[in-house]
């Protein structure tokens, strides 16, 4: 009896713990409710589970936007991003365009805990500034 609840426990983790999928969208899926493409997508949650990420309020990043003081309450908000198809976001730690700085390329990234920022921090929350292109 233990060993065959044993084995459903662990069959039933590994069903749920297989492929971890983000709820952040794909870098083909950067774009305005009305179709415009967007640079990329920038989100103020993030969650411990990958399914949870991308949450929170959202700020649209347009293509060739050269931000270089965060917008009102955005400043150091940021936990969760997706650059657009063939775009790349470039980010700074300090307003100013001054910091440390960091480039994205194309993709998603749920947790920008997980991304290092010098030797011992990391970029959650720490985006000041902005430059964003897409060819």
């Amino acid at each position: 009896m233990a060993s065959a609840l044993l084995v459903t426990l662990v069959a039933s983790v590994a069903v749920l713990g297989g492929g971890v999928e983000a709820q952040c969208p794909g870098p083909s899926e950067v774009h305005t409710a009305n179709g415009t493409r967007l640079c990329a997508l920038l989100y103020t949650d993030d969650s411990p589970y990958y399914d949870q990420c991308c949450a929170g309020a959202v700020l649209e990043v347009e293509p060739g936007s050269d931000v270089p003081y965060m917008p009102y309450k955005w400043s150091g908000r940021t936990s969760s991003l997706v650059v657009g198809t063939r775009c790349e976001l470039n980010v700074w730690s300090r307003r100013g365009k001054e910091g440390d700085t960091r480039r994205f390329s194309a993709g998603a990234v749920p947790r920008l805990q997980e991304v290092h920022r010098g030797l011992f921090g990391d970029w959650d929350d720490a985006i000041r500034g902005y430059y964003c292109t897409c060819k």
